[in-house]
């Protein structure tokens, strides 16, 4: 490969070290801070509300509509915390759990299918939980009187009675609140097969007066949220306010950057359409107002200690006279992000941008065709392993014509060495002169110098894209290959420096450097096959090139060692691929191969 061809294969290997290297350096899982209890959200005092101004600020108090916060409470453990409250138990295809009474909260939600772990006997994951157990997570449904105005409302400690006592597809359950002055709360809480709850809420004015209310519904999470750490993935607040708009995502540290450490969508108005919650790499929960009603969103963190965070949704003024009733309608989607759920409630409930729930990434045009096509292949060989091996034959497939032209302009490359040699000979001392005799000698030939560089640009997106699948796609979660690896789309488990496992110790939980003391079979595999596909040219005349030609497998075997074993089982694949196709086109052009001659230097030298 001529030195111009090097030099970009350098640049780009480079490049993509650094976005690795800051993927897995500066977003590399940290270690949260320890499971505590934060303050608890609850109903606003009444007469004193604060509702966000024109200029955007939810901090600005004196209209209505701003929810607040309470106390913290006592720190309970989660059987405590359910102990709380009376309950109507949860049961679908996919959820179990519960709903309290008192406060008629979401607030204890378990996906049925998800297990922390491969051990079929882990617990199951747990999405929702009340408030004061250890990580509170859970969602509310309140009113807001007008300012100065004394109402009674439904608060967090308003106990509500139910007509029945379990909650499934076919049996919805309405729960019912009486403030004894003339205002009728009904609400009707239904539940799909999947992971969509309707919240329907009846009121009925039976007293003498007209009454405004301001409808919010909220989720709240207390204590700094548990995440995956990576940077390539968003978790944290999240939402579509206004149908049309794009999407809003704000980590759990931007939200201290806004003012007041809030951020209100939009800032213009009120929105229709959309929603907004929080999301983690696989699970998420997602307010959805009705799409006819006006509304406006809140990010918000309450700091302290053990902060606590709020996605809000404000809904207009509701006036509501005498012998006047009104039905106010909002959904709640908390569970897995399975993609063909998503796109269900995206398609059949006309939930727009639903599917953004999902962190698919710059490169969502290649994500999730991609995503398909290993779902597609999955269903023919039942193995997302076996898929990823063939859906890598199909790439290879569709840059077969690209490679061969530039494996063929690799060949006369090498055939051009003696004139180049020439060159080189013929101006020592002037470089610039150099280089234009080589252009020249470039175009007479018709060679692409950088040709042999191009299948692996071209490659580096789709690379990324299979990234995003194994990264983000829950079905690629726990997913087994063969053998030792169980989940895909987590690291080798096994690990060279504690001898796989032969020594009880663990040396990637070591400060500092722990994370890089991860180093598996299938990485160790993946370095030996980038080491053999660069024997395959010539070395590097100059030797900077030819130090860093050297250590770059040995940076990368390091670098995935961490990644997700599925990525890495491609990386290694592709490099095998790719060494078998480069030989059969040399040898078809009766360009000699130097893999073997190129071996045999290296361990004489090493030898001598």
């Amino acid at each position: 490969m001529q030195q111009d061809s090097r030099n970009l294969l350098i640049a780009m290997g480079l490049s993509l070290l650094v976005i690795l290297g800051w993927n897995h350096f500066y977003g590399a899982p940290k270690v949260q801070q320890a499971r505590q209890t934060l303050n608890q959200l609850n109903q606003i005092e009444p007469g004193n509300p604060a509702q966000p101004g024109a200029a955007g600020n939810p901090a600005q108090s004196g209209a209505a509509g701003e929810p607040g916060r309470l106390a913290a409470p006592t720190p309970l453990t989660r059987e405590e915390a359910l102990a709380q409250s009376k309950r109507i138990a949860l049961e679908t295809p996919n959820l179990f759990g519960s709903i309290a009474l008192k406060g008629a909260r979401l607030d204890d939600v378990s996906l049925k299918n998800y297990r922390e772990t491969t051990d079929p006997k882990s617990p199951n994951i747990v999405l929702l939980s009340p408030s004061g157990a250890p990580d509170g997570y859970f969602i509310d449904f309140n009113y807001v009187a007008s300012r100065g105005v004394t109402l009674s409302l439904p608060k967090a400690d308003t106990v509500w009675t139910a007509d029945g006592d379990k909650l499934t597809p076919a049996t919805p359950v309405t729960l019912t609140f009486d403030n004894g002055n003339g205002l009728i709360f009904k609400r009707k809480v239904s539940v799909d097969e999947f992971f969509m709850f309707t919240v329907a809420d009846t009121i009925e004015n039976r007293g003498k007066e007209a009454v405004t209310l301001f409808p919010n519904a909220g989720a709240t999470r207390q204590g700094l949220p548990k995440t995956s750490g990576y940077a390539v993935l968003h978790e944290g607040f999240i939402g579509v306010v206004g149908a049309d708009q794009p999407s809003t995502e704000l980590t759990y540290a931007a939200i201290a950057k806004e003012t007041n450490n809030a951020k209100v969508l939009p800032v213009d108005g009120y929105a229709q359409g959309g929603w907004l919650g929080f999301t983690d790499k696989y699970w998420a929960t997602a307010i959805i107002p009705d799409s006819a009603e006006n509304y406006k969103g809140w990010f918000r963190e309450f700091p302290g200690v053990t902060p606590q965070y709020q996605a809000d949704v404000f809904g207009e003024a509701k006036t509501l006279a005498p012998g006047e009733n009104m039905v106010l309608t909002t959904r709640v989607f908390a569970g897995a992000k399975e993609s063909k759920v998503l796109d269900h409630y995206q398609n059949d409930l006309g939930i727009k941008k639903l599917d953004m729930l999902i962190d698919w990434g710059y490169f969502h045009f290649l994500t999730r065709p991609m995503f398909w096509l290993l779902e597609e292949i999955y269903k023919l060989v039942g193995n997302f392993g076996v898929a990823i091996l063939i859906i890598t034959l199909v790439v290879k497939g569709l840059f077969f014509p690209l490679a061969n032209r530039s494996y063929l302009s690799m060949a006369r490359m090498k055939e051009m060495q003696p004139k180049i040699k020439a060159l080189q000979e013929l101006y020592p001392d002037d470089k610039v002169k150099q280089q234009q005799e080589m252009m020249e000698l470039y175009k007479r030939e018709k060679i692409n110098p950088v040709s042999g560089c191009l299948p692996v640009l071209l490659q580096i997106p789709v690379f990324f894209a299979l990234y995003k699948v194994l990264f983000v796609a829950i079905e690629m979660r726990q997913a087994p290959f063969f053998g030792w690896i169980k989940d895909l789309s987590a690291p080798d488990p096994t690990n060279v420096f504690n001898l796989f496992g032969l020594l009880p110790v663990d040396p990637t939980h070591l400060p500092l450097f722990g994370h890089l003391l991860h180093l598996g079979v299938w990485p160790l595999i993946m370095g030996v096959s980038m080491w053999v596909q660069m024997k395959m040219n010539p070395e590097p005349t100059d030797p900077v090139q030819k130090t860093m030609f050297a250590w770059m497998p040995v940076i990368f075997t390091f670098m995935l060692g961490a990644f997700p074993a599925g990525l890495v089982i491609y990386w290694t694949w592709n490099n095998v691929l790719s060494v078998a196709q480069q030989t059969l086109i040399m040898k078809q052009a009766g360009v000699k191969v130097e893999l073997f001659d190129n071996l045999r230097k290296t361990f004489s030298r090493k030898a001598a």
